[in-house]
């Protein structure tokens, strides 16, 4: 999830963010536009991922699996101390794109009858939300899941991300699912459950409060045990309160919108919870795509509803025709066709994920704050992978 204001994550859901708490950024632009020239090299993965860097980043990278082989490449640094370069092998704080393995496990528990898409917040979170006019028995899992129910976003009121000195002071808070869902509850809805879609990180993580309530086990640990460990993704974890990229990675810089940049790579990522607190690798996203996309991970049934994405004028107005499933997005491709994905946000950390029904991927993560320059080259990067034929 992105952490920063909710209302330019689905503009960009683009960019979406926690970070992931909310898409961070500035709105995504079309692909249309021009991006910024890359540097000779031979590899045209290595001259889209030097554009991207151009653009802004202070390190990129990008990893292409399609069912022959997997290709990475990286640009810009690790470290802007040392100069490090960014490893291939890079972990790093993924945002919303927590979001699609928390929806996988929804869909398990639906396709499990333990659990209904038409179940109302009420009935399995009697009282949690509740006040201002917002109602708990109004609101059903598929519009949390859709970001259809009109609840606040609570990050919007997080001072965690809302500048320099408001990330150093809290970077290591600890918030509950409670606190974040309370903090919403203080503003009334943006409108009538099923009546619009507006992206809210709260969404989600009443939807990690539901997972604990239906099988008597956190939303993370649900995660490793259904998803992490049966597909092997031994970089991918759920960190909880703990601060630390422990693997190879690049660290993440942000001005949150001045003009100077902190080193914002440790901090305590319980402000992003369900929404947006993972970590992962390029590689472990892309096998994790895979296996969704590919019906591994969920019944056809459970697929099919989550695959279904309802235009959302937000996105549409930048890639015409996507639009917004359960916990999957949809983006169209200039070739012809589209792909699946959900981009995440965390201050630092811009994490960009693509993946077709043949089974090709493109995995992007993005250090530094991004721009409108950086969104233009990245889908320059994904259009080039994705449209190629062979």
């Amino acid at each position: 999830m992105s952490i920063r204001p909710t209302h330019r994550v689905i503009a960009a859901l683009a960019v979406v963010a926690i970070s992931g708490l909310t898409l961070a950024g500035p709105a995504a632009a079309a692909s249309t536009g021009a991006a910024p020239a890359a540097k000779e090299h031979a590899d045209p993965l290595q001259q889209q991922v030097d554009a991207i860097q151009a653009a802004g980043a202070v390190g990129v990278l990008a990893s292409v699996t399609t069912p022959r082989r997997t290709h990475s490449a990286a640009a810009g640094v690790a470290d802007t101390t040392t100069s490090a370069p960014v490893p291939l092998d890079a972990e790093f704080r993924i945002g919303s794109a927590t979001k699609p393995f928390v929806a996988t496990v929804v869909l398990q528990l639906v396709g499990e009858h333990r659990l209904s898409l038409s179940d109302t917040v009420a009935h399995w979170l009697p009282g949690v939300v509740d006040g201002n006019g917002n109602d708990g028995a109004r609101i059903t899992v598929r519009e949390l899941l859709q970001h259809s129910s009109g609840i606040y976003d609570y990050l919007r009121d997080a001072p965690v991300v809302a500048g320099v000195a408001g990330f150093e002071a809290n970077r290591m808070r600890t918030y509950t699912p409670q606190e974040l869902v309370a903090l919403a509850m203080q503003h009334p809805a943006y409108f009538a459950p099923g009546t619009g879609v507006a992206y809210s990180n709260t969404n989600y993580v009443l939807l990690g409060m539901i997972i604990d309530r239906v099988t008597g086990h956190s939303w993370a640990d649900e995660v490793r045990a259904r998803i992490i460990a049966p597909l092997g993704l031994r970089h991918t974890r759920t960190p909880g309160t703990y601060p630390f990229i422990d693997g190879p990675h690049a660290e993440g810089y942000s001005a949150f919108g001045g003009p100077d940049p902190i080193d914002v790579t440790v901090g305590n990522v319980s402000v992003a919870d369900a929404a947006g607190s993972m970590i992962s690798t390029t590689r472990d996203l892309s096998r994790f795509y895979r296996a969704l996309i590919g019906g591994r991970l969920l019944a056809p049934a459970q697929l099919a509803e989550m695959e279904a994405a309802v235009p959302v004028a937000q996105l549409s107005a930048i890639w015409p025709g996507a639009g917004y499933g359960l916990g999957l997005a949809w983006f169209p491709l200039p070739c012809g066709g589209g792909y699946y994905g959900h981009p995440g946000d965390v201050p630092g950390y811009h994490t960009w994920d693509a993946a077709t029904r043949d089974g090709r991927t493109v995995v992007i993560s993005i250090t530094g704050d991004t721009s409108k320059n950086t969104q233009l080259a990245v889908n320059a990067l994904v259009e080039q992978e994705l449209c190629q034929t062979g």
